[in-house]
């Protein structure tokens, strides 16, 4: 686990890879237009296609249309939605044969190909120090805002074999765990 992020670019996954799908309900993260704005942004020489889903039948449809063209990851951002149909997203991933970077807590163990997030327990764990210190005479309005401080890079080996995706070592090598 690493104390600040990682730059992981998807390319160094696939280096024939020449579209990223980032796959979310806008009904449930109004936020993620401004997140594949970013991403366009960053992508150099990659198309990144914006998946907007409201239901299982439209995921599939979508990873269906997406799968056919090839050369194409999908990133999964973690929201409402795609927390709820977590594994319908890894079953349909693994059946259209789409690698994707699936952040989703307990998406790379239940198929997905990686996952690359802040380390959920120590943010699930932060508000107790809050509210020990609130308890204890502090203000809230001058407890300073708190950020992820431990990422986590996992890698399924598994999912890779059975995509056709060979992880290059030296992404191995900087995976904080590996499923195989």
């Amino acid at each position: 686990m690493r104390d600040e992020p990682l730059q992981i670019p998807l390319s160094e996954l696939d280096p024939k890879l020449a579209r990223v799908a980032i796959l979310f309900n806008p009904d449930t993260a109004p936020y993620a237009p401004g997140l594949v704005a970013a991403a366009r942004d960053a992508a150099s020489g990659i198309e990144v296609v914006e998946m907007r889903t409201h239901d299982d039948g439209e995921t599939e449809a979508r990873l269906e249309a997406f799968s056919r063209a090839g050369n194409g990851s999908l990133l999964v951002i973690p929201e409402p939605f795609t927390n709820g149909h977590r594994d319908h997203i890894v079953a349909q991933c693994a059946h259209f044969r789409v690698p994707a970077l699936n952040s989703v807590l307990g998406a790379v163990d239940s198929g997905a190909l990686m996952s690359y997030t802040f380390v959920w327990d120590e943010l699930v764990s932060a508000p107790v120090d809050y509210i020990d210190r609130i308890l204890k005479g502090a203000s809230p309005r001058d407890l300073p805002i708190q950020a992820p401080r431990r990422y986590e890079l996992v890698v399924n080996l598994k999912t890779a074999k059975a995509l056709g995706v060979d992880v290059p070592p030296v992404l191995l090598a900087r995976a904080d765990r590996v499923i195989e």
